[in-house]
């Protein structure tokens, strides 16, 4: 946990030196990413994918700041191997992760081709997995902060930080 806050700061304060006037209301954008990091695993002989994950936004609505915020839905997925040496057993599970989230795109810097944002995500977790009781399915809940670098006016590559099904996603974006 000590690491995420530490490079969530991080990350807000190097966009503290960008700027951004990328995203206005009516933007759709969708994002497909690898993520590194995230929930249930811990054991040291595990194995993992990264998490796939692909997000939907678009921007709603302008709030004084200046900024807008956009609403929208998320996919992940993560799984995980363990091999057992103690009782010869194998174990899998994974977990997919559905959201609705939010974000506040602040748009008063004055840099082209970059876009910056923070918002939250609320979802729920859907376990799925080998003997593992505990892993039961629940509701949860996120922060994140990203960015996103245009390259065209549709293509962009994006970085975002958060507690939530992964600590660093990194990927691209495309806006219609």
């Amino acid at each position: 946990m000590k690491k995420t806050l530490t490079l969530l700061a991080a990350f807000t304060f190097v966009v503290q030196l960008a700027s951004a006037q990328e995203f206005e209301v009516g933007s759709n954008v969708i994002n497909v990413g690898l993520g590194l990091g995230g929930y249930y695993g811990g054991y040291d002989t595990s194995t993992q994918s990264p998490v796939f994950s692909a997000s939907y936004e678009r921007g709603v609505w302008d709030v004084p700041g200046p900024g807008v915020v956009s609403l929208g839905g998320y996919l992940g997925y993560k799984k995980f191997t363990y091999d057992s040496n103690f009782n010869n057993a194998d174990y899998s599970w994974s977990y997919t992760v559905i959201g609705a989230r939010g974000a506040y795109h602040y748009t008063g810097f004055d840099i082209d081709n970059l876009d910056v944002y923070g918002g939250a995500m609320i979802s729920m977790r859907i376990y799925n997995g080998d003997d593992f009781n505990d892993l039961n399915s629940r509701p949860g809940a996120t922060v994140f902060v990203g960015g996103r670098w245009y390259f065209t006016d549709s293509i962009a590559g994006f970085a975002e930080a958060g507690y939530g099904a992964a600590f660093l996603t990194l990927g691209a974006s495309f806006r219609f």
